[in-house]
């Protein structure tokens, strides 16, 4: 690829970009021993950085690969920090210009669109599309078969810089230093070179289609990276303008690879399923999980991101509810036998408070009381109270 040199001006505002994004990137990430090592000497570290990118020598370095167990199987790579800055400079760039392209109701990975909002809009669909649950409606949901480890990378920077190229000319960054980057991130292979945590039993019982390592030559992102993140989104902007308007799917959502359409039509939406596993293999390269096609009367409810929608009401499910208790059961054994540090402590509140904070927003008051009540190691209350009705945890001074 042509590289083009930066005039002063561009340069300066690099710098100034690459600051910011460090700054993004430490962001409840300051603990970790990548980023206290690369926050030790920070300035240092960004204007050497600063230097590669500007010269056209930036290359990633090798990730972490481990896999985790909660809330699904998966296997992640963890950037050096480094290359989390370059994400971050990217995602900064990238994430105003496609923020104009994408529907609506995509809801991973951009501000205001999480899980919530999308459990939300689902529930929004059935009503809107039942006249509130007085009329016919059916819920059709499905799910991309190994969706990030089947992502064409050639087809996606093809896709970006289409998009790019389209609106050079209001663009306030380098195009060719981002197309630069692009390169780098996209087609950088994280299997080569990587560090290994973990056994290798660990990737017992994970299938293929959820391993990069299995994937083949120019497939696949890290799951883990937010550019990975931003990158899912823009491969299926497409798709998504596609159902909306080829297919007439007015009420339509999804979060990653998992969408919901809501129809009136029950053989609408059948006819739906045909044509968008042709699209997905004749366009994007993708298939459609045979297994995970959920067609019902809007009565049976649906499942999405963690909830259960029904008419008139909202669960969270028992996954999300299992693992809240499994997790206290976790910080039970930390205090067992010993007094719990101040890492620990912090660990504790952490992991309490993202369940309540999930299952603040549905009708589980009643579940969290009896489940802390009844579970939690009476010496946490030497360390910890609630607020707020079941809502919070904080640690006493």
């Amino acid at each position: 690829m042509q590289t083009a040199l930066l005039t002063y001006k561009e340069d300066d505002l690099v710098l100034n970009d690459l600051f910011q994004a460090y700054f993004d990137a430490r962001k409840n990430k300051r603990n970790t021993i990548n980023a206290l090592k690369f926050e030790k000497h920070f300035e240092h570290n960004l204007f050497a950085l600063h230097d590669e990118i500007i010269s056209f020598r930036y290359e990633p370095q090798p990730s972490i690969c481990f896999v985790v167990d909660k809330p699904v199987k998966r296997e992640i790579f963890a950037a050096d920090f480094k290359d989390r800055v370059v994400h971050h400079l990217l995602f900064n760039y990238l994430s105003p210009i496609f923020e104009k392209l994408f529907i609506y109701d995509s809801y991973s990975c951009r501000k205001g669109k999480g899980t919530h909002c999308g459990i939300h809009r689902i529930d929004h669909f059935i009503r809107s599309c039942s006249d509130n649950y007085k009329k016919y409606c059916y819920i059709l949901k499905l799910d991309i078969k190994g969706y990030f480890m089947s992502i064409n990378r050639n087809l996606l920077y093809e896709k970006l810089q289409l998009t790019l190229l389209n609106q050079k000319n209001q663009l306030h960054f380098n195009l060719s230093l981002v197309l630069f980057l692009l390169q780098k991130v996209i087609f950088n292979d994280p299997t080569e070179n990587c560090i290994i945590r973990g056994r290798k039993a660990d990737w017992e019982g994970l299938p293929a289609s959820k391993s990069l390592f299995c994937s083949g030559k120019e497939r696949g992102l890290p799951i883990g990276n937010l550019t990975s993140q931003l990158f899912g989104n823009v491969y299926l902007n497409d798709f998504d303008h596609f159902v909306k308007k080829e297919l007439g799917i007015s009420y339509y959502g999804r979060y990653v690879d998992d969408f919901v359409l809501v129809h009136p039509d029950k053989f609408h939406l059948l006819y739906c399923i045909e044509k968008i596993k042709d699209y997905l293999k004749d366009n994007l390269m993708l298939t459609l999980h045979p297994k995970k096609i959920y067609l019902q009367h809007f009565s049976k409810g649906v499942k999405f991101l963690g909830a259960i929608v029904l008419p008139y009401r909202i669960y969270a499910s028992n996954r999300t509810m299992g693992n809240f208790y499994n997790a206290i059961e976790n910080q039970n054994r930390v205090v067992r036998d010993h007094k719990p540090s101040i890492e620990e402590k912090s660990a504790f509140r952490s992991s309490t408070n993202s369940y309540l904070g999930i299952l603040k927003h549905y009708k589980t008051y009643k579940f969290r009381k009896r489940l802390i009540k009844d579970n939690l190691s009476a010496w946490w209350w030497n360390y910890a109270f609630l607020t707020g009705g079941y809502a919070k945890f904080e640690l006493k001074n």
